[in-house]
């Protein structure tokens, strides 16, 4: 029997419902510039599963690492973590 292998998980924020079934989740990182120092902003879009259609606009989510389930989409929805207000 083979175990199978940690999936990355992000946590990002959803920034369009507009697919059938599927959400874009946008990661926002902060990330230290190698010559200034200054910290900037570096933004990652993901294309997330949503079977039941269940989240909204501006929810906070978590995302796991799964299988291609179509050309751009190889994430699924773990769990919402925060409605949008």
């Amino acid at each position: 029997m083979s175990t199978r292998t940690l999936r990355k998980e992000r946590i990002g924020i959803v920034s369009s419902d507009k697919m059938e079934k599927s959400v874009v989740v946008s990661e926002v990182k902060k990330v230290k510039h190698p010559v200034y120092g200054k910290f900037v902003l570096k933004t990652k879009k993901y294309v997330a599963h949503d079977e039941k259609n269940d989240c909204n606009e501006g929810d906070t989510v978590r995302i796991m690492e799964t299988r291609p389930i179509s050309k751009t989409k190889k994430w699924r929805i773990v769990e919402i973590i925060e409605r949008a207000k």
